[in-house]
C-alpha cells in the first residue's frame, strides 16, 4: 500500500462515493465543456483536498451530505484555479498531460475555469449552504490577491520574507486552509473549533508550498537535477530570499542581474543555484517548513484521538517529505 492509500484508510468509501458525484457536478448541456471536463477527470491527482475535507469532517463527528457538497465545492474552485494558473504561466504541461490552454487555447480555457468556479459557488446556493460559500469565497479573494501580489513584487524583485508568506499564504495556504474549515463545517462544529481547522489547514498549506518550493533548488527530487523554473519565472522563493539577506553586495548584486536580466541563461541560473544550496538556502527553508509541520501536528493534536486524526497526521507528514 502506497502512503497516499494508508491516509485515505478511515474514508475509503466516501472518495469512492465521492467521485460520481464530482463527475455529476461537472456536467452541461454544453458538448464541448463536457469533453473538456472528461479530459480533466481523466488525469486527476492524489485527490488530496477532497481527502483533506473528509478527515477534516471526521475528525469532528460523522461525514454528511453537507461532507461530500464541501469537498466537491473545493475540488471545482481547485480545478478552476490550476486551469487559470496554467494561463497566467503560460504552462503547457501539467502532471505530464498537456494543459487545457494548451489544448483548446487561452479563450476557452478562460471561460471553463469560470464555469467550474461558477458550479462550485452554485452548488452551495442551491443547498443553501451558505457557510460554505462564505469560506470559499474568502479563499478566491485571498487567492486571486496573493497571485497579483506576487506578480507585483516579481517586477520589482523586492520580496522580503515577511512578504514572502503573506504571498504563499493568500496564495496556496488559503484553500488547504479551506478544506480543513468546510470539513469542519459540514459536520456542524462550533466557531472556534472551524477557526481552529482553518489555522491547522493553513498550516499545512505554508509547509506544503515550501515543500514545492525547495524542489526548484534541491537536485535530490525525483528528476535529480534542480529546475530553476521559479528563477526564470522571476520568483523570489524563500531559499533564495534567505541567500540574498546573507550574502555581500556584490553577490546579491549578481544575484539579482541574473534573476532580471539573464534568467534564460542556463550557465547563470545555475550558477545562483549552486550559490542558493551552498549558502543554506536550502537548510534555512527546510527549517521553517518542518516549523510549520510542527505546528500544524501540535494543533491537530488538541483534537479528539481517531483514525481521521492519525491519517491527518500522517498526512501533514506527507506534504513536507514527499518528492514530488
Amino acid at each position: 500500500m502506497s502512503a497516499i492509500d494508508i491516509i485515505k484508510a478511515p474514508i475509503q468509501e466516501e472518495m469512492k462515493k465521492f467521485e460520481p458525484f464530482f463527475r455529476a457536478s461537472m456536467k452541461s448541456p454544453v458538448p464541448l465543456l463536457n469533453i473538456i471536463t472528461h479530459y480533466i477527470l481523466r488525469r486527476k491527482g492524489k485527490q488530496m483536498r477532497p481527502m483533506f475535507v473528509f478527515l477534516s469532517a471526521k475528525l469532528n463527528g460523522e461525514i454528511t451530505e453537507k461532507s461530500y457538497l464541501a469537498a466537491g465545492l473545493i475540488e471545482l474552485l481547485h480545478s478552476a484555479t490550476l486551469i487559470h494558473d496554467d494561463i497566467v504561466d503560460d504552462a503547457y504541461e501539467r502532471r505530464g498531460f498537456f494543459s487545457i490552454n494548451a489544448l483548446w487555447k487561452n479563450k476557452i480555457a478562460v471561460l471553463v475555469g469560470d464555469f467550474f468556479l461558477s458550479k462550485g459557488l452554485l452548488l452551495a446556493i442551491e443547498k443553501k449552504e451558505f457557510s460554505l460559500l462564505e469560506i470559499v469565497s474568502e479563499a478566491v479573494r485571498d487567492m486571486s490577491e496573493g497571485e497579483l501580489l506576487q506578480i507585483e513584487k516579481a517586477r520589482r524583485l523586492n520580496i522580503s520574507e515577511d512578504i514572502y508568506f503573506e504571498i504563499i499564504r493568500k496564495k496556496t495556504a488559503s484553500l488547504m486552509a479551506s478544506c480543513a474549515a468546510c470539513g469542519a463545517d459540514s459536520v456542524g462544529v462550533d466557531a472556534e473549533t472551524k477557526a481552529k481547522m482553518k489555522q491547522f489547514g493553513e498550516y499545512v498549506g505554508i509547509a506544503f508550498q515550501i515543500k514545492d518550493d525547495i524542489f526548484d533548488y534541491n537536485p535530490n527530487n525525483l528528476t535529480g537535477k534542480p529546475s530553476g523554473n521559479d528563477i526564470k519565472e522571476k520568483k523570489l522563493t524563500l531559499p533564495l530570499i534567505h541567500v540574498l539577506n546573507k550574502v555581500d553586495k556584490t553577490n546579491r548584486n549578481f544575484i539579482i542581474n541574473v534573476v532580471k536580466k539573464q534568467n534564460s541563461n542556463k550557465k547563470k541560473v545555475k550558477e545562483v543555484i549552486d550559490m542558493v544550496v551552498q549558502n543554506g538556502g536550502i537548510e534555512y527553508a527546510e527549517k521553517m517548513m518542518n516549523s510549520y509541520r510542527d505546528k500544524a501536528i501540535d494543533l491537530l493534536m488538541q483534537f479528539p484521538d481517531n483514525a481521521a486524526r492519525n491519517s491527518l497526521k500522517e498526512l501533514v507528514c506527507y506534504t513536507t517529505s514527499r518528492e514530488k
